[in-house]
């Protein structure tokens, strides 16, 4: 039997499932103002997509860096979210507040 972890990543192979959760996680950002869950959300995007590894590659960011950011240890300036995002393919974006309820 699976773990919900192992479960968890298997689905965040789906890039419109890890949109979802990345999308989630910094909602739960603007409420609490805590990183470390949306950083968390990126961790485990990045093990779905292959690790850290791959995303040093990918990014051409160093490896350790990347584990001290997606481990909460640091948090990332914005230049190399951006970049970390591009990597997992996102991007960074500014909507605005009532974008749901226009909808």
């Amino acid at each position: 039997m699976k773990s919900f972890h192992e479960y968890n990543i298997e689905q965040l192979k789906n890039p419109e499932d890890a949109l979802l959760y990345l999308t989630e996680a910094l909602a739960d950002f603007e409420i609490d103002h805590d990183a470390e869950c949306f950083l968390k959300a990126l961790k485990d995007v990045t093990e779905a997509q292959g690790g850290i590894g791959e995303l040093a590659k990918r990014t051409s960011l160093n490896r350790q860096n990347l584990y001290k950011l997606l481990s909460a240890k640091r948090q990332p300036k914005i230049e190399t979210l951006g970049v970390i995002l591009d990597g997992l393919g996102f991007r960074l974006s500014i909507v605005p507040k009532d974008v749901e309820a226009r909808g």
